[in-house]
């Protein structure tokens, strides 16, 4: 099941290390470097690459079902991490001037990157396999029920432990993933299990770990079970609105280099 972060904080030290040479050029060149200089050049062709791989390499991917060169999971976190990367170094290269066509780039850069972020929060919240597959309702409700099995040998094998957990182990979750009152919800969870923890001895707390992480999986699908069907129909929806915006983005980036070309280097 798709959970992790990992691609976000690749994509944050990729950004911090590239913000450190940049920093490095102002430097040396002794200002802001201009998006006609061969450092800017670099910056800008480098972006643009990365977000055309961004557009292309995930959606063949994720296509070709019968493909065997890699997982879709590990092209979508690919996927993550160049379209924040690129955009990054393509807003580097625009030394921070916004007039004309490259600034309806940078807008429409910012709306899709915002876009992708929101995309992401909805692909988390539907089920997946380790390959990036969807998981239907029927596998959703048997893997609850061996999750159900599992938190009720682990009561009957340690009674004095369970005990403590009494009133997590039978609360069902309820409502949408999408409610915002799940982000305070998910928080005092969170404390309280922390706080139960903490009045523990040390191998009673490590001997509670096992079962507060199976709580966390059945709570987690059982969150899932209820909101697949509204997190499909949000992806769909997104699909509608993302997959156009970033065709018009390439567009305008098109237009804009040929024109960089054009007037930057022909005309010379």
């Amino acid at each position: 099941m798709y959970q992790s972060t990992r691609e976000l904080w690749i994509a944050f030290v990729a950004i911090i290390i590239i913000s450190l040479v940049y920093l490095g050029a102002v430097i040396l060149l002794g200002g802001i470097p201009a998006a006609s200089d061969f450092f800017g050049h670099t910056l800008g062709i480098i972006g643009f690459f990365l977000m055309l791989m961004t557009e292309t390499l995930y959606t063949l991917r994720k296509r070709s079902r019968s493909a065997r060169w890699g997982r879709t999971s590990s092209w979508l976190q690919f996927h993550i991490v160049t379209g924040l990367v690129g955009p990054f170094m393509v807003l580097l290269h625009s030394s921070w001037k916004f007039n004309g066509l490259a600034g309806i780039v940078m807008l429409m850069t910012g709306v899709v990157v915002i876009s992708g972020f929101i995309g992401r929060y909805i692909y988390t919240a539907i089920p997946r396999s380790a390959d990036g597959m969807e998981i239907e309702v029927g596998e959703l409700h048997k893997r609850i029920s061996i999750l159900e099995t599992q938190i009720a040998g682990w009561i009957k094998e340690k009674p004095e432990v369970s005990a403590q957990f009494s009133r997590y182990v039978s609360v069902p979750v309820s409502g949408s993933t999408f409610r915002i009152g799940n982000l305070f919800e998910d928080l005092g969870y969170q404390i309280s299990m922390w706080n139960l923890q903490r009045k523990m001895d040390t191998r009673t707390r490590a001997q509670a770990t096992a079962l507060t992480e199976l709580l966390k999986r059945r709570r987690t699908l059982n969150r899932q079970r209820v909101s697949l069907a509204q997190a499909r129909r949000l992806m769909a929806l997104w699909h509608t609105l993302h997959v156009p915006i970033g065709l018009a983005l390439f567009v305008a980036a098109f237009i804009h280099i040929v024109a960089a070309i054009y007037y930057a280097t022909l005309l010379r």
